[in-house]
């Protein structure tokens, strides 16, 4: 894991920068997505998380979830099309754990990609993403806190 300005960055995921979602594909099947430590430490601490339902067709872009914290309510938006196919109970009953384990527990939902080739392509990944998240703090002045 990659630590930029004090966040958490794992160089496995693939992100959508400028919304700070994360989305780990799978050899053969869906795509977990998640937020990002950018995002936990940019909303506080998190208290509520409203998945969309599974079966739900969602394009790119459109919310998969939305988190309320302390500091802000709003979406989370489908780093690609797809179909949500499971949703994560365990973090609609404690979503303080987005604040603890991003990366982990802490995911939202998984969706079957419907256009995965067109669509990766404007996500970032490896060493080239971690450089793109860089860029994007510094540019924005962001920094997380210490550790989580």
């Amino acid at each position: 894991m990659a630590t930029i300005f004090n966040c958490n960055l794992p160089e496995d995921l693939y992100y959508l920068v400028d919304k700070h979602v994360w989305l780990r594909p799978a050899a053969d099947g869906p795509v977990t997505v998640g937020i990002s430590d950018v995002a936990r430490h940019l909303a506080g601490t998190i208290v509520a998380v409203t998945p969309k339902k599974a079966g739900r067709a969602v394009p790119k872009g459109q919310s998969v979830a939305t988190i309320e914290s302390s500091k802000w309510v709003g979406p989370v938006p489908a780093p690609v099309s797809g179909e949500i196919v499971e949703v994560n109970e365990t973090v609609r009953k404690n979503p303080r754990l987005v604040n603890e384990d991003p990366y982990g527990a802490g995911w939202l939902v998984k969706l079957r990609p419907s256009a995965w080739d067109a669509e990766s392509a404007g996500l970032v990944t490896g060493s080239a993403g971690l450089e793109a998240y860089r860029a994007f703090l510094e540019r924005e002045g962001i920094q997380c806190g210490g550790t989580s």
